[in-house]
């Protein structure tokens, strides 16, 4: 595999400031009828443990336009169930992301096909390169904090790199 086709999958299709540039309509328009989301710093701060107001009505705008939502995270079951169950949305904690496993899984419990789910996060390493693989349309956010987990800290500068290779190509166009 040649280097371009590797980075490539590194590559979001999409990139947004937040999910709250992630609108219902625009996503039936194209036919989506699912997200797979990111939990920290996606949704809410890494150390935050429950939805904002803003991240609930996102939420309910989603439900209310027949999305489906489903949650996948590296984190422990914990910290997952207190931010899902509040939202009554289905989620997947310990994920192991990048690996497709659990997006595949998703999508079947969402009883949806691929080219109807959109996965969005954070991450490069973890979110846009487990769903490129997977063969999902990826969304890339802007992290909500600059701060991380240890754990990420070290995925956030190899990934800096990688965005700023994209940046310099004009294959993305990215803000902090």
């Amino acid at each position: 595999m040649r280097c371009m086709e590797v980075l490539n999958r590194f590559l979001p299709n999409e990139n947004v400031k937040s999910i709250f540039d992630i609108q219902p309509e625009v996503l039936k328009e194209r036919g989506i009828k699912g997200i797979i989301t990111d939990l920290d710093n996606t949704l809410v701060a890494w150390d935050v443990k429950n939805a904002t107001p803003e991240v609930t009505q996102w939420f309910e705008s989603m439900k209310s336009h027949d999305i489906k939502i489903t949650i996948i995270s590296n984190n422990n079951m914990e910290r997952v169930k207190v931010f899902s169950d509040p939202l009554g949305t289905p989620y997947v904690y310990s994920a192991r992301k990048p690996l497709g496993r659990a997006f595949k899984k998703v999508a079947n419990e969402m009883e949806l096909n691929q080219d109807e789910i959109v996965v969005v996060g954070d991450q490069l390493l973890t979110d846009v390169l487990g769903g490129n693989s997977a063969g999902f349309y990826t969304i890339l956010v802007v992290p909500i904090v600059q701060s991380d987990a240890k754990i990420t800290q070290f995925n956030r500068k190899i990934e800096r790199m990688i965005l700023n290779y994209f940046k310099r190509k004009g294959k993305i166009s990215w803000e902090d």
